[in-house]
């Protein structure tokens, strides 16, 4: 079985701006790219999971993601990495489904698809709802930014931080 990265999206690999409803608005935070390539170079798959609940909200359109998703592809080309698949949620928090975080499904999902084993894997992400989620599909996890409610195993600055923990852990 396979080893994979779990990461959410905004405030984890790119600028949180609220609803982001542009593909011009997308850009790498500092160390994005350097990390993620350290992860791909230590044997782990990237798997992209993200809550997008303003296509549920009705304040864009999914085609926006995807769009928004191709871009991101595109600003990691220069550091020799990509995700090997990008998932989201597109419910808002009032619809129940197992999807959005921090219920597992997208990572649990993901995994199951592209034969990885959670054990062995990692979630990063900057909320508490996203450790919950990866501990709650087995993996470890790191929260970037200050982690005061413990949610998550680690935390780090950045995703150049993150690699450097996950090469010392294993």
């Amino acid at each position: 079985m396979e080893r994979a990265v779990f990461l959410d999206r905004d405030g984890t690999v790119i600028v949180d701006k609220a609803y982001l409803d542009t593909v011009e608005g997308v850009e790498l935070l500092p160390g994005a790219g350097e990390g993620l390539r350290s992860m791909v170079e230590q044997g782990f798959r990237l798997v992209l999971v993200t809550n997008q609940s303003g296509i549920g909200r009705g304040y864009f359109a999914e085609e926006i993601v995807l769009a928004q998703h191709e871009r991101l592809q595109e600003l990691l080309l220069p550091h020799g990495v990509r995700f090997d698949t990008m998932v989201y949620c597109p419910h808002s928090p009032d619809v129940a489904c197992a999807c959005r975080k921090p219920e597992p499904g997208m990572i649990v999902d993901a995994a199951a698809k592209l034969d990885v084993d959670c054990r062995q894997s990692w979630m990063i992400g900057d909320k508490a709802g996203d450790a919950k989620a990866g501990s709650a599909a087995g993996c470890r996890t790191i929260r970037i930014g200050p982690d005061a409610d413990g949610a998550a195993d680690f935390s780090a600055v950045d995703l150049r931080e993150a690699a450097a923990i996950i090469a010392r852990e294993g």
